[in-house]
């Protein structure tokens, strides 16, 4: 780390993201995984792998238990997805080895709410947890886990089970160094903004995303009462859109566009050729579930890459994969993923103060953390 600096500005965009949203649960710290990000997931597949290699090569039953033993906090949209797609990848992968079978696994899904997926609808919702378990999943609603220290997992409701995976995706905040910049805070840790994405009380200010509280005007024209728009990628995409123009109108001296997206639902897979959906056409509601939902879930997020070399590249990939055995083999590339969900998530390094408009050097002045001499003097030139 080199030491900080200040950087002048005309106009600043905040768009820090979310980190997961943890509490003071013992054990949590050095034992829990997170799933916000991509350098996560693939250390998890790599992890799951790592245990069925340790399990196939003992004769332990403590040791194999504990390591075929995966619990998952979080039933939304991160929890259910990752423990389907988790599973499939083991039931696959067991076929490769001579001393681990399905059945020898133990998959846990624990949230505290009395539902599953509440992002589909209750229906689908009671579907997805229908379907997780006929696949022998165990799932424990309106329970939370009191502690897991060295892999010991308890809950509230009195299970005790030991585990080398514990996962964790009970939701997300802001990012805790916004309350560093001096900005309005919502009641949640998120930048306070207006419809047009600028950040209140100011004009060269913007906000959007996972930390950002924008108001969901949509919604409130339909008669919801202080809607805010939810930390998803449905509305992170589309106000990116909406702020850049922002940018640029204010930069020019134009008006300022309102944000205003109607939700068009929410899909979501389940695994290999499994998952739900809920598309909202109007004020009609389709429901789909199984192969055809899996579909739209794949077509929706393939469709959501960035630019077009990079949606062909994903589809031929998906498409390759319908004709070929699913790949099982550890991703060199995460040899030593982030371990514990608060060390690899409590962002705080960084620090910003605001400095009144006008003066030479720009509307406002933003202090940066320092990370080498190289950037110093990419500074400096």
């Amino acid at each position: 780390m080199g030491e900080a600096y200040e950087l002048p500005f005309d106009y600043l965009v905040i768009a820090m993201g979310a980190v997961s949203r943890t509490f003071p649960i013992p054990g949590l710290a050095e034992q829990g995984i997170g799933m916000k990000g991509i350098e996560e997931s693939i250390g998890l597949r790599n992890h799951v792998l790592e245990q069925l290699d340790k399990a196939d090569s003992t004769t332990d039953e403590e040791i194999r238990r504990k390591a075929l033993t995966f619990v998952f906090i979080g039933g939304g949209f991160a929890g259910a997805e990752t423990i389907g797609e988790v599973e499939d990848m083991a039931r696959d992968a067991a076929k490769y080895y001579t001393n681990v079978s399905r059945e020898d696994m133990r998959f846990v899904l624990v949230d505290a709410a009395d539902k599953i997926l509440p992002e589909v609808g209750p229906k689908l919702g009671l579907y997805g947890k229908e379907h997780l378990e006929s696949r022998g999943i165990e799932i424990y609603l309106s329970t939370s886990m009191d502690s897991c220290v060295d892999g010991h997992v308890v809950l509230k409701n009195g299970l005790e089970v030991d585990s080398n995976t514990i996962v964790w995706t009970a939701g997300v905040k802001p990012n805790p160094v916004l309350s560093r910049f001096g900005l309005p805070l919502g009641p949640r840790g998120h930048v306070d903004a207006q419809p047009t994405l600028q950040v209140t009380g100011t004009d060269y200010v913007w906000a959007a995303g996972d930390n950002a509280q924008v108001p969901d005007i949509a919604s409130r024209k339909a008669g919801v009462e202080n809607a805010w728009c939810p930390p998803n990628a449905q509305h992170a995409l589309r106000q990116a859109k909406v702020l850049g123009d922002n940018v640029i109108s204010g930069m020019r001296g134009f008006p300022q566009k309102e944000y205003s997206h109607a939700n068009k639902g929410a899909v979501a897979g389940l695994g290999l050729h499994k998952g739900v959906a809920m598309i909202v056409m109007g004020k009609m509601k389709i429901k789909v579930k199984g192969r055809l939902a899996w579909y739209m879930h794949r077509g929706y997020h393939g469709l959501a890459m960035p630019t077009w070399n990079r949606k062909i590249r994903v589809f031929a990939d998906w498409t390759l994969a319908m004709f070929l055995k699913r790949e099982v083999v550890s991703l060199g590339a995460m040899e030593n993923p982030p371990r514990g969900v608060l060390r690899g998530r409590q962002a705080g390094a960084g620090s910003g103060r605001r400095r009144g408009k006008g003066g030479s050097e720009g509307q406002g002045l933003l202090t940066v953390p320092g990370h080498s001499d190289d950037a110093r003097r990419r500074k400096q030139q």
